[in-house]
């Protein structure tokens, strides 16, 4: 599949474990703050994860958007083994949170299901 001139890509980057478990396709819920920015994503986009100081990169397709309160909310309706396979759920709030503080936290948080292009 490639992209159309239709379809919106999305440039973001990830930490290189996280990076990693998306390009092997074993990751395939992303979670994110609901930024201002991100609020336009929809189901078809594509998303062009890269290594931040690198050339590395790879494409998702956008499979679904869901919107949730909090990361707590999203890891108790998302499958913890789609956001991180190599972690437990309490592993991967501690994470997320370490990440993202509660200031960020409050916007919202969103999961994105994907597939590699």
């Amino acid at each position: 599949m490639s992209t159309t001139p239709d379809t919106h890509v999305h440039d973001l980057n990830l930490y290189r474990q996280y990076f990693d478990l998306v390009a092997s396709g074993r990751k395939t819920t992303e979670v994110r703050v609901k930024y201002p920015r991100l609020e336009k994503m929809a189901v078809g986009d594509h998303i062009r994860f890269s290594v931040k100081g690198t050339d590395e990169s790879c494409l998702v397709r956008v499979l679904a958007v869901t919107e949730y309160p909090s990361f707590e909310a999203l890891l108790d309706g998302e499958t913890a083994a789609s956001v991180n396979p190599t972690a437990t759920r309490e592993q991967q709030l501690a994470n997320i949170r370490a990440i993202y503080g509660p200031e960020k936290e409050a916007l919202g948080a969103l999961a994105i299901r994907m597939q590699l292009v």
